[in-house]
């Protein structure tokens, strides 16, 4: 009986100190578990690889500075308005240079007259024909348009002018310069009519237009005493040089 009862208490020593074991084990794995701190580092974030047929978002400075071909937009319409100015400009250009335009015309100016020294020569070539040379006293330049305006003693009429004579453009004189016309006194052939001696001459200018006489007054000029005229007698128009005038 004896014996029994040290096996029994051998036995349950031995189921006591396998229990105790079961529970340490238990109890160290706990510990572990319980004790060990979760970590606060995450991993690496990997960069999203973009997707090929997603349509890009617009970039507002793009949107803001289109490129140079590109217009950007209306805008407030200064270029238009500009083109319109321009265009008004172009059409006062056009209305001013439609005016009073002459083959003859030239720089628009002050007419001969006011500040000019007239002067009458005879000449032995042409026969019969005198030269007046009509010169710029003042100190801007004038226009002499037109023909001289003559009038021999106290003629009613104004000597006929030739109108072959008509330079092809208004003859300019500047100040010192002078200007030639050339008087054919009577004819050569004898075809004139109403022969008679002048022995005075009026010298007066045209205005631009050619109508009626400038504000100036007449240069009048004594003649020689042989001085004859018929109803040929002509005058040419005003010429820059002597040889051009005494062409006719």
């Amino acid at each position: 009986m004896r014996t029994n009862l040290i096996r029994s208490t051998a036995i349950a020593a031995t189921a006591l100190i396998a229990a105790l074991s079961l529970t340490a084990c238990q109890s160290d794995d706990g510990a572990r578990d319980e004790g060990a701190a979760p970590s606060t580092s995450a991993p690496a974030a990997q960069k999203p690889t973009p997707d090929p047929t997603a349509t890009p978002a617009s970039d507002p400075a793009a949107s803001a500075n289109p490129p140079a071909d590109k217009p950007a937009g209306n805008g407030n319409g200064k270029g238009s308005s500009g083109g319109t100015s321009g265009g008004t400009g172009g059409t006062g250009g056009a209305a001013a240079g439609s005016g009073g335009g002459t083959e003859d015309a030239g720089p628009v100016m002050t007419a001969c007259g006011a500040d000019v020294k007239v002067t009458y020569s005879t000449v032995r070539r042409p026969i019969n024909h005198a030269l007046l040379t009509m010169t710029n006293t003042g100190s801007e330049p004038c226009n002499a348009y037109h023909a001289p305006l003559l009038r021999f003693d106290d003629g009613q009429a104004a000597t006929a002018v030739n109108s072959g004579s008509r330079p092809q453009a208004v003859v300019t004189i500047a100040p010192g310069e002078s200007a030639y016309a050339s008087i054919m006194l009577a004819a050569a052939d004898g075809s004139g009519t109403d022969g008679r001696t002048a022995a005075k001459l009026a010298v007066s200018f045209a205005p631009r237009s050619g109508s009626g006489s400038t504000d100036a007054a007449p240069a009048v000029i004594s003649l020689p005493a042989d001085t004859y005229t018929d109803t040929s007698t002509n005058v040419t128009y005003w010429q820059s040089t002597m040889d051009d005038a005494l062409m006719y």
